[in-house]
């Protein structure tokens, strides 16, 4: 029988709904980040940078871009005879088909995919969070301890510790209390979503939750393994985490990457980050083109001004385009004279000549005030947007749109073109 001291677990089938129109066609660990990568790049460097070599990547909405990003795992060295990446949707069994319920749950019918390596440990991990972080030692802390499950934890201010779940511990990071979104928090240690589980511990306790409705780690697994007596503690994590589960705090982590001396460093010799690379041409600025703090793709065009941005692989932008405080991901075009501020636009759209995107003063978008915020514009993959039109903030659109849906050519701030199929 094969024996791995430690398999990972990546759950990266969320569908990411706080991000909008950005994940209508794609999975949220699939968007694009900081001009070449992807989310789920995050994760699976951190792994074989912390020797982690069999990763199980349980996928399930809109899983194709994710399946051919990560391949056979060639860029992070996971393609293994014995281990590497493996790719785990939800399958028909021979009684019934079932989709993934709960982060719980989804574990649980890969059984199957763990017992075949018989680890002594299981690390859990999401798909979605931008950080670096080596699994080794947060597994010596878990040995050291003798734990049977440790939680990475990271300290919050206290005025945000309602966002979180959040620990007790005592002097030693046993975890005494778990408080799940508390309005008076008595701590600030929140849970990052990443555990270390002693395999037995972990297979027992999802056996005997496994008739759980949307069985959950935080909500069920840890509790009950609690309740039961198992050893859970806390090991504190003190770099940089960023949850990018908002359209801000995704668009905020991009912009970081651009600061002078950036807080979260993508160049590290000794942490590098991988991912897919496709084979393009090097970038091509006109010599009355202006850039100024920008992370440039491969094979991006630029004819125009672009300040403090994030542009991605294949990008053309035309003459006299102005483009600031903005993410464009790959392969989209901005037309001349167009004018972007603080905007989102997805993959593969068509943004036309003599437009204005990010105009006016702020309103709350009306159909989805809690998604669309913070004076952003956001453009789905895919979208077009015709010459001539004005798009206010706090906006979404997706879609190929003609001037026919911009009344006197242009769109309010608040207001959401949602072409027919996509839902936001």
């Amino acid at each position: 029988m094969i024996k791995k001291e430690m398999i990972a677990m990546l759950l990266a089938g969320g569908q990411g709904s706080r991000l909008g129109v950005l994940t209508s066609s794609i999975a949220k660990p699939a968007v694009s980040f900081g001009g070449k990568y992807r989310i789920i790049d995050f994760p699976l460097s951190n792994c074989i940078n912390s020797g982690v070599d069999t990763v199980g990547v349980l996928t399930q909405y809109q899983p194709l871009r994710l399946n051919t990003h990560i391949g056979i795992g060639i860029p992070w060295d996971l393609d293994r005879n014995i281990g590497g990446v493996s790719i785990l949707p939800p399958y028909e069994k021979s009684t019934n088909a079932e989709w993934y319920s709960g982060t719980a749950n989804a574990i649980f019918q890969n059984l199957k995919y763990m017992e075949y390596y018989n680890p002594e440990y299981v690390l859990i991990l999401g798909g979605d969070h931008i950080y670096k972080m080596d699994y080794e030692v947060m597994l010596d802390f878990h040995k050291s301890n003798n734990a049977d499950i440790t939680l990475a934890t990271i300290p919050v201010p206290m005025e945000e510790a309602s966002r979180f779940g959040v620990v007790i511990t005592d002097d030693k990071r046993r975890i005494l209390e778990f408080e799940e979104k508390p309005p008076k928090p008595r701590s600030n240690l929140a849970s990052m979503g990443i555990y270390i589980f002693n395999w037995k511990v972990l297979r027992q306790a999802l056996i005997d939750l496994s008739e759980q409705p949307g069985c959950d780690f935080g909500k069920h697994i840890i509790p009950y393994c609690h309740e039961r007596g198992d050893r859970v503690f806390a090991y504190e994590f003190n770099g940089y985490w960023k949850d990018v589960g908002t359209l801000t705090s995704y668009w905020e982590s991009n912009m970081e990457l651009i600061d002078i001396v950036p807080e979260f460093n993508l160049y590290e010799e000794f942490w590098k980050i991988y991912t897919k690379n496709d084979v393009t041409p090097p970038q091509y600025i006109a010599a009355d083109a202006v850039v100024e703090r920008c992370i440039i793709g491969e094979g991006t065009e630029i004819y125009g001004r672009v300040y403090n941005s994030v542009i991605g692989a294949g990008v053309t932008i035309g003459k006299n385009a102005e483009v600031h405080d903005s993410i464009i991901m790959k392969n989209t075009e901005i037309g001349d004279n167009t004018k972007v501020n603080k905007a989102i636009i997805a993959e593969n759209c068509v943004i036309g000549f003599d437009s204005e995107l990010g105009v006016g003063e702020e309103a709350t978008n009306v159909k989805f005030p809690k998604i669309y915020t913070d004076g952003l514009v956001t453009i789905g993959e895919g979208s077009v947007i015709p010459n001539n039109v004005r798009i206010g903030k706090n906006t979404a659109i997706s879609g190929g749109t003609t001037l026919d849906d911009y009344p006197s050519g242009q769109l309010k701030s608040g207001e959401s073109i949602i072409k027919a199929g996509d839902l936001r």
